[in-house]
């Protein structure tokens, strides 16, 4: 089987695109793209957080509403939600209503200032993690690396939740800490160029 469908326009795109005509659009212009914003960075990991047990096109679908119930993932308003907020979020059927995993975002906010007051930002600690190109698996043939591993193990011992290997290995990928588009993607090398022309953060 191919690791490519035709895209809209004809150019190949990776096979998962097709799932849903929504990805498309996120597999085109976010996917596999750089990221150095320390709110953008937190989203994703939130989402993805909110993914576990889910589709993407499910959190997709709700992106905005999450966004809108969570302040734009915007780290210290988060990091302030009290029980009353658990409360009003529990009853938002624009999100997905899962105490654990709404309380793991607050959590998670509350560790991310510690780590942002101890390493200088979110975007400076996660692109400590990216792997040597010279290790990386094929494209999209793993759902974990040693540095999803790596990066789990040491976000748990920070005091984060919903932060497993796979859920870490999906945040890298579309955050552009690797590039998994797969071989014949039309996106593969604009992605590329994007990584090539990133200045990963140190502080």
């Amino acid at each position: 089987m191919s690791a490519t469908i035709p895209g809209p326009d004809g150019r190949p795109r990776c096979r998962w695109c097709g799932a849903a005509p929504e990805f498309f659009a996120y597999h085109d212009a976010e996917w596999g793209f750089p990221v150095g914003d320390d709110q953008r960075l937190f989203e994703k990991l939130c989402l993805e957080a909110f993914q576990s047990g889910l589709s993407w096109r499910t959190i997709l679908a709700k992106r905005e509403n999450f966004r809108a119930a969570f302040h734009g993932f915007a780290i210290d308003r988060v990091a302030a939600f009290t029980d009353d907020d658990v409360a009003r979020l529990l009853t938002d059927a624009g999100i997905v209503r899962h105490r654990g995993k709404i309380e793991a975002v607050i959590n998670n906010a509350r560790r991310a200032q510690e780590l942002i007051a101890a390493e200088g930002s979110l975007a400076a600690y996660v692109w400590r993690f990216e792997p040597d190109l010279a290790t990386r698996p094929p494209p999209q043939s793993a759902t974990t690396s040693a540095e999803s591993v790596a990066m789990s193990k040491d976000l748990k011992k920070r005091g984060w939740a919903f932060v497993g290997p796979t859920t870490v290995f999906a945040f890298m990928q579309a955050m552009g800490l690797i590039n998994d588009h797969a071989d014949g993607c039309a996106i593969r090398a604009e992605a590329e160029r994007a990584r090539a022309a990133f200045t990963r953060p140190t502080r």
